[in-house]
């Protein structure tokens, strides 16, 4: 087996199922782990995938991620090889994912344990109350996310009530339209944009009755196996937040 990963989280979930020597390719956001991103050959950006690499490197099995990746993209290399399109919305979508590639990759053993690690990392993660919270991913424009995301999902499981929740995706949004849904919380992602302390100072000079934390993506947005690793990660700055209120 030849497998290519064109996404990001993906990745580090078959580094962790073991297949170091099925794994061919992978993109250049691929930064998990470390070993994989200076030595694994690299076919481009999620979204600026290099077709031709790909099918030099002849891959058996190519996965692919319905919002990561360009649609034409993937369907040029369906037409001589087998993709597999993953759709992940929910942790529950996440651990299903975990299961097929198990299946698929004859890991299904590897597969079971981490599913099981992940499940009791998901029932940890019970926050003593809910917060009103806008989730911010860019700026200019300032963009949030919508109730069919992956963010979505993690941040109510975590106490975190998405104040975007009748959105969908990715919307935009402004200071003035945040500020009318009356955020107890922002959150301002690493990733996409990288929100630095001067960003999180405006945002609290703008909202002095909300806390304003700088968080990290990957916990948020990475499906795979990075919950894994970040689950007392999420615990602790829900803790924090519950300490000031």
């Amino acid at each position: 087996m030849k497998i290519i990963s064109t996404v990001p989280s993906i990745t580090e979930l078959l580094a962790d199922l073991g297949l170091e020597k099925e794994v061919v390719g992978i993109t250049k956001f691929c930064i998990h782990p470390e070993t994989w991103y200076r030595n694994k050959e690299r076919i481009g950006g999620t979204k600026t995938l290099n077709l031709e690499k790909i099918a030099q490197l002849s891959p058996t099995l190519v996965i692919a991620n319905k919002e990561e990746n360009v649609q034409e993209q993937i369907e040029q290399i369906q037409s001589y090889c087998n993709v597999l399109v993953t759709d992940i919305k929910t942790p529950e979508d996440n651990l299903e994912l975990i299961t097929e590639l198990g299946q698929l990759t004859d890991k299904r053993m590897t597969a079971v344990r981490l599913r099981t690690e992940l499940e009791e990392k998901l029932n940890q993660l019970s926050p003593a109350r809910s917060y009103a919270t806008a989730y911010l991913i860019w700026q200019e424009p300032y963009m949030s996310i919508g109730h069919d995301t992956y963010i979505h999902a993690l941040m109510e499981k975590c106490g975190f009530r998405n104040i975007f929740s009748d959105k969908s995706r990715y919307p935009q949004t402004t200071l003035e339209k945040i500020a009318t849904l009356k955020p107890e919380v922002i959150l301002l992602s690493s990733e996409p944009y990288p929100f630095k302390e001067k960003h999180r100072m405006k945002f609290q000079e703008s909202f002095p009755d909300a806390q304003v934390h700088l968080v990290d993506g990957e916990a948020f947005s990475w499906y795979g196996t990075r919950l894994i690793k970040t689950a007392a990660y999420l615990q602790a700055l829900s803790s924090k937040i519950n300490a000031v209120s």
